[in-house]
């Protein structure tokens, strides 16, 4: 397998505060890695780190090119996708005018609308809705579905079954299991371990800014030390 984001002894900060310690992780062309860890362990800061939204040092490849320093436009159009966890959709538009702004207008997607529509028909029957009335559920299919369209090679979701009800939470399953199907890499920050573990080819461990544990979901199933030290409340 040919790294597709590679993360190399990256620091990060705000202000001050030092939060990440040397993290060191790879995804993968075609798959599907979870980091998890318990809350404010620095997960979404190293991918904030990775979208150019927060001050870093270190080295993040993406498709062999340093983007550390890059603006997070400017990484987007390489072709890294980022879904982050307050949703951050347009709440006066309707939900297929959200999905058209995600297009990439110099070149032609792997995905259209009507694959969107298909994989979560709600938002067909939502179409011409406003963004902003619509379900917590409903809003983090839309902020999926709009990021997919601008056809990236990796995408970062950020806590996305977040205080969703269990059969959402089911659909977004599916969702990043589809996606690994049509060839798109995912790094997955999430809180539900058996989610992540049902999905992922492979799990990192994040505790205090650092990388404690990384190996394949069996692996983590049979480290009890682990768990009980990093993920178990």
């Amino acid at each position: 397998m040919s790294a597709l984001l590679e993360i190399k002894d990256l620091n990060a900060f705000y202000g001050k505060s030092h939060v990440l310690h040397g993290v060191n992780m790879i995804v993968n062309q075609g798959e599907i890695v979870s980091l998890l860890g318990r809350n404010g362990v620095g997960r979404s800061t190293t991918i904030k780190a990775a979208m150019g939204q927060v001050d870093a040092n270190g080295s993040i490849l993406f498709k062999g090119e340093e983007i550390i320093g890059l603006k997070a436009f400017q990484i987007a159009h390489k072709g890294l996708g980022y879904v982050p966890e307050n949703r951050d959709i347009f709440p006066s538009l309707t939900v297929e005018q959200n999905l058209i702004l995600g297009e990439k207008s110099n070149k032609k997607s792997r995905w259209v609308l009507d694959d969107m529509y298909q994989m979560f028909p709600r938002l067909k029957e939502r179409q011409n809705t406003s963004a902003g009335v619509l379900s917590g559920g409903e809003q983090q299919m839309l902020t999926l579905c709009r990021t997919l369209m601008g056809d990236p090679d990796l995408i970062m979701i950020d806590e996305p079954t977040e205080g969703l009800a269990p059969k959402i939470v089911d659909l977004v399953a599916e969702y990043l299991k589809e996606l690994k199907n049509r060839g798109i890499s995912v790094l997955l920050v999430e809180q539900k371990l058996a989610i992540a573990l049902e999905i992922s080819q492979r799990v990192y461990v994040m505790g205090h800014g650092s990388i404690v544990f990384e190996g394949t979901p069996a692996d983590l199933r049979l480290n009890e030390t682990i768990r009980k030290e990093w993920l178990e409340v």
